[in-house]
């Protein structure tokens, strides 16, 4: 495998396999802003960030925590709080840290200031030492800047095929101690510190994502109009909003009864109801459950046990972000670091996705990582599988 995507490769990269990713990273950022411009669609839309600002924030985290950061060598062990340089552009600084505010460049200018941002970044790099604690903040710009290249992707609703998949039985998993989580070493995500031992009871997980076929189902069953498949926080988001009136399957779909038929890009497109099931809320992954009797989402430790030692047996993921059950928690001996790109939100607000979609780079495809995202969230894209009861 190509270094550039070998997940644990990345994690321990050294300056010149960094700078090779940097480079990559931001030259896909920059594709993406070629692709809204050339569709006249660089302001937001729909309540979402404009892709100038996302774009722009690639250039302004390395500028804040490499550039400016006297102590960047430190790594995490750094002051957050000590003098630094001054911004390499203040406008686009305060631009950044305001998304509400009117956009600092346009799509020219911003192209510029990425290509000054990353021509620091690689300068300063090739000075830096060959420790964790030196290049702790080009690792980590690393993950940032491939992160926002899939809220590009989200943006823009982008749409490709997505694998449909024969039906499969589901997994026995027995009982096990397993150890959750990332141990110390490398560039680990804040939500994955740090391994901790934990018992699993033994489990029966879906081997692969739910498909649309079994969704299906659940439409044509009256599922989005019956009280009894919803829990109170997910019928109140059924029932609010501006497509309350409509909401009778994920976003972006059309028809869900009879076949699927979803919106991409201004075109109705069939969907193979072999293919995961895209676009679900956690709300409407719980409903599909429990309109699907002695069935429920899996918990973190079950998908993490499962995607690291029942792939041989047909365990697949990776087309899809999967919500799990329980609320975002941090692991035992998480310490927020400077420069945090995983906060750990206040209890019971978010929900979690294990896993990866077809639009995460290869590199950040980890059986360990973890994303956090409030219920009701559909814009990712996201899908589920389910546990027996």
């Amino acid at each position: 495998m190509n270094a550039l995507d070998d997940a644990q490769a990345i994690r321990h990269a050294d300056a010149e396999l960094l700078s090779l990713a940097l480079i990559d990273a931001r030259n896909r950022t920059l594709r993406w802003l070629a692709a809204f411009e050339a569709r006249a669609a660089l302001t937001p839309d729909d309540g979402g960030a404009s892709p100038l600002w996302l774009a722009a924030r690639a250039g302004a985290w390395q500028d804040r925590w490499i550039a400016r950061n006297l102590q960047r060598q430190r790594g995490e062990a750094c002051d957050p709080g000590a003098p630094g340089l001054a911004p390499a552009d203040a406008a686009i600084d305060a631009w950044v840290a305001d998304a509400r505010a009117l956009p600092a460049v346009d799509a020219d200018t911003l192209r510029g200031w990425l290509a000054q941002t990353l021509d620091v970044t690689l300068e300063l790099l090739a000075a830096a030492g060959g420790d964790d604690a030196a290049l702790h903040f080009y690792r980590f710009a690393l993950l940032h800047e491939d992160r926002l290249g899939e809220a590009l992707a989200e943006r823009a609703a982008e749409l490709r095929a997505l694998p449909a998949r024969p039906a499969r039985d589901p997994l026995w998993l027995p009982a096990q101690r397993f150890e959750l989580g990332s141990a110390i070493g490398g560039a680990v995500p804040e939500n994955e510190r740090w391994a901790h031992e934990i018992d699993v009871p033994d489990f029966e997980i879906d081997a692969q994502p739910v498909g649309w076929t079994q969704f299906v189902e659940f439409g044509e069953d009256g599922g989005y109009d019956r009280r009894e498949f919803w829990s109170d926080a997910g019928w109140a988001w059924l029932q609010s909003g501006p497509r309350a009136e409509a909401r009778r399957a994920p976003r972006h779909v059309e028809q869900l009864r009879g076949g699927v038929l979803a919106l991409r890009q201004g075109r109705l497109q069939r969907v193979a109801l072999g293919q995961p099931v895209l676009h679900a809320s956690r709300y409407e992954a719980e409903a599909w459950c429990r309109w699907a009797a002695r069935r429920r989402l899996p918990t973190e430790a079950e998908w993490e046990l499962a995607a690291l030692s029942a792939g041989a047996r047909g365990f697949v993921w990776g087309d899809v972000f999967e919500w799990v059950a329980g609320s975002a928690r941090a692991w035992p001996g998480h310490r927020a670091g400077p420069g945090s790109l995983d906060p750990i939100p206040a209890p019971g607000t978010m929900g979690v996705l294990r896993g990866a979609s077809w639009m995460t780079r290869l590199r950040r495809r980890h059986p360990k990582a973890r994303r956090f995202a409030p219920p009701a969230s559909d814009t990712i894209f996201c899908g589920f599988r389910s546990c027996a009861l």
